[in-house]
């Protein structure tokens, strides 16, 4: 256990829920946050601590010709594959814990009251035993298509990304709070709010 620890809050949400927006509204609050999307992209990126294990269970054809990564050819793979997707999963989680581990340490040697932990699959991970509580955001399932499909990606695209998640219902289910992104950003930046201040009079 760390000495200072901070009070880690972990924050969820599927594809296209408005994880993102949610985790920089209570960074500026005042949180600490964690970013488990970013260190992936940084394990990933070139000269990236997990390349060789990916070259090696995935082969050349999901690099480019400079040794970068080819994110768009890695994802045709996995997103289509279970069996794909849990490969690359056994590679990445294992880096992105320990990274994640060592952020929580560094926010507490530097007095951070609470930290944000934004992993888009903390339950399926088994990262949320390293949460206090945790937070889902969640939004109907046709704002999540229109959202994902304006990312550049077809509807089957996008319906298999969503589908290579966990259910809204549990991932809700087991969450101790749920907020709902499909409305206005303001009334979505309202709650966060109200609820993060909820929190720091719990710890006072």
């Amino acid at each position: 256990m760390l000495a200072n620890k901070p009070y880690v809050l972990g924050l969820t949400g599927g594809i296209g829920c408005g994880k993102s927006e949610a985790a920089k509204c209570l960074a500026a609050l005042g949180a600490a946050h964690v970013d488990a999307d970013g260190i992936s992209r940084s394990l990933t990126a070139p000269g990236g601590e997990a390349l060789p294990a990916i070259r090696a269970q995935f082969g050349g054809e999901v690099f480019l010709p400079d040794g970068t990564l080819d994110r768009a050819a890695l994802g045709r793979i996995v997103f289509d594959s279970a069996p794909h997707r849990r490969a690359l999963e056994a590679i990445l989680h294992p880096l992105i814990q320990n990274r994640v581990w060592a952020e929580i340490e560094a926010a507490g040697q530097r007095g951070d009251r609470v930290v944000v932990l934004d992993v888009p699959l903390l339950f399926e991970t088994g990262m949320d035993v390293l949460c206090d509580e945790t937070w889902a955001v969640t939004a109907d399932a046709e704002t999540q298509l229109a959202r994902v499909m304006a990312r550049g990606l077809t509807l089957e695209e996008a319906q298999a990304r969503i589908d290579s998640q966990m259910p809204a219902e549990e991932r809700n289910a087991r969450a101790n709070r749920v907020i709902h992104t499909d409305r206005s950003a303001d009334r979505t930046q309202a709650e966060l709010a109200s609820l993060y201040q909820q929190l720091l009079k719990r710890l006072d």
